[in-house]
């Protein structure tokens, strides 16, 4: 089942994994193994479900202390919200694909889940915890700090205090899982190249739903490395550009954040794109406002039906080839860039008709 989009994640982590967790799988018996490794996706996949209910508990999508939507009282039900996670077929599919990116994921929502319930601590570990098994979730440490900082009822004068802190939380345990793994695997730090030299280096080309393989399959050597910082610059800058615009809304630059990672890191699978597609119900009060969400919807299962079948073509029955399955990629992209763009906007035109009250339900036009 969507053998393109998950065999990324298995690459990214399963061959090149944090190594504290690689026990756990090895102490398992082989005969217990698959009854082992289902019973814990589900257990992941229930926690990861609970995370985001409290996130929709908490409200911080439709009010926060420095913005309240005009849309507020339109929302799905918490239990709804879970439900949409659980039953969401690429979640579905990731948990029968097993990769182990779905642990980044639950550490992700969960951190989320503890910024928004006033446990700054919690979330700076469980951020710490995401960045060891990956590199991207690091980039979200900016708008995190900020979301704790808003929960606490903090004021300007104490975001600095908040911005020194929380850093110091989230390095001093992602370098004890760090100094944990050296000694692990016997006072070496060979593991970091392994696990994060890939991500930054890029040595893995294997055809994945990603827009990087296929360009550096075409890239000759001496412009590789200048088209590595390119790209990684190009990730990196929208951290704080959103940070800047959506400064009253924070868990908006982290959704927004995670949908834009699912696009454009290194290494994208099913799995980022149902970890994004969790987070949307959240929003569902500026549903109305989005312009061409039948045609994004529509993108999104035109590759994801296609995606597997053009793949099987091109590697196993031998009648297409790179540009065949790039092509259908690139559709994938497309769709998830426009339900970024679409929430984008829609979020942005509901914190300007709190400035611009007798624009509400007017057509606006870009000049």
């Amino acid at each position: 089942m969507f053998p393109p989009m998950m065999a990324a994640s298995s690459t990214r982590q399963g061959l090149f994994f944090a190594p504290l967790f690689l026990p756990l799988f090895a102490l398992v018996p082989a005969a217990f193994f698959q009854l082992f490794t289902a019973i814990l996706y589900i257990l992941v996949d229930l926690v990861s479900a609970d995370a985001v209910i409290r996130i929709a508990q908490s409200g911080a999508a439709r009010s926060s202390p420095l913005f309240t939507s005009p849309r507020k009282d339109i929302k799905w039900d918490e239990v709804a919200v879970g439900a949409a996670f659980l039953f969401n077929p690429f979640t579905i599919a990731t948990c029968l694909a097993r990769p182990t990116t779905v642990f980044t994921n639950c550490a992700i929502l969960c951190a989320i889940a503890a910024a928004v319930g006033r446990r700054p601590v919690k979330s700076m570990l469980a951020l710490a915890i995401a960045a060891y098994f990956s590199l991207y979730p690091a980039l979200l440490l900016p708008p995190l700090i900020l979301l704790c900082h808003d929960q606490s009822g903090g004021t300007k004068l104490s975001l600095t205090n908040t911005a020194s802190k929380l850093p110091s939380f989230f390095l001093g345990s992602l370098a004890w899982l760090l100094a944990t793994s050296y000694m692990l695997t016997g006072q070496s730090w060979e593991f970091i190249r392994s696990t994060y030299g890939v991500h930054l280096l890029l040595p893995d080309l294997t055809p994945n739903v990603g827009l990087w393989w296929y360009f550096f399959i075409e890239m000759f050597d001496p412009f590789r490395a200048f088209f590595l910082g390119v790209f990684w610059l190009h990730l990196v800058s929208y951290v704080g550009g959103l940070c800047f615009r959506l400064r009253k809304q924070p868990l908006s630059v982290l959704t927004t954040l995670i949908g834009i990672f699912a696009v454009f890191q290194p290494y994208p699978s099913v799995a980022d794109a149902s970890l994004y597609f969790s987070l949307i119900p959240l929003y569902s009060h500026i549903f109305p406002l989005m312009r061409y969400t039948f045609f994004a919807i529509a993108t999104v299962l035109y590759a994801t039906l296609l995606g597997p079948a053009f793949y099987y073509l091109w590697i196993y029955a031998g009648s297409g080839n790179a540009n065949f399955f790039y092509a259908i990629t690139l559709v994938w992209s497309l769709g998830l860039s426009i339900i970024v763009g679409e929430c984008l906007f829609a979020v942005l035109r509901d914190e300007w008709e709190v400035d611009r009250p007798e624009m509400k339900g007017k057509d606006i036009r870009r000049i």
